[in-house]
């Protein structure tokens, strides 16, 4: 019986005594070490979070009671657990080495953590710091947004991590060329259709890989015709008057010719609508399709025209041919070297030779 009680007593004695001594620790107040360097514990420890954490503490034979606390917390005392934390284990007790192990580290193990040891009646303690890292995350963050061109917008990119993570933007464009910003903020002035697209937010503090996260932009402007070409095409045969036109959102296309609309549906004409081209087909033009026709092109911010001329184009027929063929045979040559009669026959003969596929083409046209 006395000797459980002198147990007893000595562990109420060791406990009263690892804590003063981690009071007077971390108060501020000196405890009387001897050897400067006895006990040593380890430089800081820096491990991440979910990592495990071990904690050595160096002694020697002269030790006769160890403990481990945290703060004023005791952790472990020689042998004996003191705290509930399951994830705290003893690794080694050994004359050398006293060791502990935190298991599955988070944010609020951080911190400092005393290794105290008694010798000859004379307390002494070395203290380790526990860094915890924590990779970035991205908490907040802007969603996506359409905004009409001119306007100012503000996006946002609140990240978390330990050490603090660095955020940048970045313009995902061909035309986009660095950063466009180091800070959560991105702040666009008078934002221009150039500026559209998507803005890339990444948090980075080399615990781990970047995070990164994507705001859509869309840029809203009034439509602009970019390309109204006129054409010719003859009589009886197909023509199509083409109009491209740039807008978000996407224009609404209609033709009109002199003030009147063209539907869909007209006999022989047919309209075409993709989101930037707007096609008006004839598939067989006759003279009252010739003329002037506009095309419109709008949206819920404006609207722009352009005006489109379908013209008669002429095709050569068999009697201007066989002119053209007469034209060529009886025109004497005149070149350089046209001097004498011989050389004059001798081209003739060259020009009757080139004129033969002629006459066969015209014959061909004839029958």
């Amino acid at each position: 019986m006395k000797t459980i009680q002198a147990k007893m007593h000595n562990s109420i004695s060791w406990a009263i005594f690892t804590g003063l001594a981690a009071l007077c620790l971390f108060q501020g107040v000196p405890v009387r070490s001897g050897d400067a360097t006895f006990p040593k514990a380890m430089d800081n420890v820096t491990v991440r979070q979910g990592e495990s954490a071990t904690l050595r503490c160096t002694i020697d034979n002269r030790v006769t009671r160890v403990a481990w606390l945290n703060r004023s917390t005791i952790l472990y005392a020689g042998n004996d657990k003191w705290c509930l934390d399951p994830r705290v284990v003893l690794l080694s007790n050994t004359q050398t080495q006293y060791s502990i192990e935190i298991q599955n580290v988070d944010v609020y193990d951080e911190g400092p953590y005393t290794c105290s040891v008694q010798t000859d009646n004379h307390p002494k303690t070395s203290r380790v710091h526990l860094i915890v890292q924590v990779s970035p995350k991205i908490v907040e963050i802007s969603s996506d947004i359409s905004i009409n061109e001119g306007n100012n917008i503000s996006l946002t990119c609140i990240a978390t991590g330990r050490p603090e993570p660095t955020v940048t933007w970045r313009h995902i464009s061909p035309k986009a060329v660095g950063f466009v910003s180091e800070d959560e903020y991105l702040e666009i002035q008078g934002i221009t259709r150039e500026q559209s697209g998507d803005y890339e937010c990444s948090a980075s503090n080399d615990v781990a890989a970047p995070v990164v996260r994507r705001v859509k932009v869309t840029v809203n402007y009034p439509p602009y015709i970019s390309e109204a070409k006129g054409t010719g095409v003859p009589v009886g045969q197909k023509g199509t008057l083409q109009c491209e036109a740039s807008a978000v959102p996407s224009a609404e296309f209609q033709w009109f010719k002199d003030d009147k609309r063209l539907v869909e549906g007209k006999k022989g004409v047919k309209v075409e609508n993709r989101p930037f081209l707007s096609k008006l087909i004839f598939f067989n033009v006759s003279e009252h399709d010739y003329g002037n026709y506009t095309c419109v092109a709008s949206n819920k911010l404006g609207h722009t025209n352009a005006s489109i001329m379908l013209f008669e184009l002429n095709e050569p027929t068999s009697s201007t041919l066989l002119q053209e063929v007469k034209t060529t045979a009886l025109t004497p040559w005149k070149g350089p070297g046209a001097v004498s009669e011989v050389s004059n026959a001798s081209s003739r003969r060259e020009g009757c030779i080139w004129l033969l596929p002629l006459l066969l083409l015209h014959l061909l046209l004839k029958f």
